[in-house]
């Protein structure tokens, strides 16, 4: 994510949430911002793969050939069936 410009977001934290960060920003001579980013990169690192947003797209073009990897270039050459 590194040379990507950030985005402001508004968040409100219990107490003892806050309490945490600034502590951990003390410890470290992390921001809080920064110690918020890496707690929302480590809790999106190990989602289930079936909670992952990028899975979404697992099957998404799915043709129903079954030897797709066989012909590929022959479904790739060839003109597709029109409905007229």
């Amino acid at each position: 994510m590194k040379g990507l410009k950030k985005v402001p977001i508004q968040i409100y934290l219990e107490p003892n949430q806050n309490k945490a960060i600034e502590a951990l920003s003390k410890k470290t001579g992390k921001s809080k911002a920064a110690i918020i980013r890496a707690c929302i990169s480590k809790f999106v690192e190990n989602l289930p793969p079936e909670e992952d947003p990028a899975m979404n797209i697992i099957a998404l073009g799915s043709s129903g050939k079954k030897d797709i990897a066989k012909r590929h270039d022959d479904y790739l050459t060839s003109s597709p069936p029109t409905d007229r």
